[in-house]
């Protein structure tokens, strides 16, 4: 078997996508997701004018030895745009091998350890009334896992919290927005968010709250003891971690659990934090780091150090790479949880997608592969619009992080 050809596509159902096409001469293909949010066509042209050319020939079975020779065999390695693309080649190529032996991509990963898949939802509101009341509308949906995030009073904008109620989308069309933030009123504030949830309703529900790397070790260590009381699931990103050392003052002074890793690009961004057993859950989707190939390396090395899976699961990333996590988190033993935002409905008009949400769960079908196509026809139909994330300032006007 040979790889005789392959292409990017580009489309924009509501979002931007980015899709690797890869053909064989045995009239097999596989679907890859290299979409970089904010970042699309930097893979884009990365896999059409570097990519692309070294693959044509090769033999697609031969993934360990493709994976590292566009890992390996790039002398200015790592960093989010380069991992995307091997990431979209590997998944492309683990979609190919498991339609060529005509079974589920989890049977190539060790078969099935679950018969179910632990999902988390998303809900914000602009105050703590509406919050609570979101809060509530998903655990109605049948989610036993809930992300919180809520507005801060005397802050505009508050990462995670959707604007005019519509659903949370941050790109935006054009150059990036700015937006303002005050560290000391969020941490005066978000705690009592939590109690007011734990006293509607009680300690079932899983609680999870994304920081977005806000914080100082110090100020991560004082929110992470705050909400001790409420039984948070994990708190994720509290701080920007470059500086994996600074995960250590948190532990010293908290048991609330910790997930680091959505814009990590490798397992080399963990060793420190999986060594010290600093974090619980490491997020570093398939799609940016390193595909199913390094993952699996990944999630084992993980695993020594009692450390389990939350992939990152967006909208900023495509039905083929959630599809593709249902797969993986199917086989590992240490999965954790998924995050989990329905994409518009515009979407499955290009994603023929295998998988369904029931009762706080995501299911997979045993369509061979990875089990997602594209509709060409109909992606042409949506075409790429330049968005960008926000940045963001303090409220003196320094620039922070995002």
């Amino acid at each position: 078997m040979k790889i005789t050809d392959a292409k990017v596509i580009i489309c924009s159902p509501g979002r931007n996508f980015v899709t690797l096409k890869i053909y064989t001469d045995q009239g097999i293909y596989g679907l890859g997701d290299a979409t970089l949010n904010g970042m699309e066509k930097s893979v884009a042209t990365y896999l059409t004018d570097y990519c692309i050319p070294a693959l044509i020939g090769k033999d697609p079975r031969n993934i360990e030895d493709i994976w590292h020779y566009f890992y390996r065999g790039v002398y200015w390695r790592r960093g989010a745009v380069s991992m995307c693309a091997v990431s979209a080649i590997d998944m492309a190529l683990w979609d190919i091998k498991a339609k060529t032996l005509n079974t589920p991509l989890y049977n190539l990963l060790g078969g099935r350890s679950r018969d179910k898949i632990l999902v988390y939802a998303h809900s914000n509101g602009a105050n703590i009334d509406e919050t609570i009341e979101n809060v509530g509308k998903k655990i109605d949906e049948g989610y036993k896992a809930v992300r919180v995030q809520c507005g801060i009073p005397g802050l505009s904008d508050a990462y995670g919290v959707a604007k005019e109620k519509k659903s949370y989308e941050p790109a935006h069309k054009g150059l990036p927005p700015e937006e303002k933030w005050d560290t000391s009123l969020y941490l005066n504030f978000i705690p009592g968010v939590f109690e007011k949830i734990r006293e509607v309703y009680g300690s079932d529900v899983h609680l999870l709250h994304d920081v977005h790397h806000r914080c100082t070790p110090v100020e991560a260590a004082r929110l992470a003891k705050e909400l001790e009381p409420f039984h948070l699931f994990w708190i994720e990103d509290p701080v920007a971690c470059e500086l994996q050392e600074s995960l250590r003052l948190i532990r010293q002074h908290s048991t609330t659990p910790i997930a680091i890793g959505e814009v990590f690009n490798t397992v080399y961004d963990y060793t420190l934090l999986f060594t010290e057993q600093l974090i619980d859950y490491i997020r570093m989707p398939l799609s940016h780091g390193g595909g199913i190939t390094h993952l699996q390396k990944v999630a084992a090395f993980a695993s020594f150090y009692h450390i389990a899976t939350g992939f990152h699961g967006a909208t900023d990333l495509s039905p083929i790479t959630l599809a593709a996590a249902l797969h993986f988190n199917t086989a590992i033993n240490n999965f954790g949880i998924q995050e989990y935002m329905p994409h518009q409905k515009i979407v499955n008009e290009v994603f023929k997608i295998n998988y369904k949400f029931e009762n706080g769960f995501m299911y997979i079908d045993d369509s061979p592969g990875i089990g997602v196509d594209i509709d060409e026809t109909a992606a042409a139909r949506f075409p790429y619009v330049t968005a960008r994330l926000p940045v963001n300032r303090k409220s003196d006007g320094t620039m922070f992080n995002w």
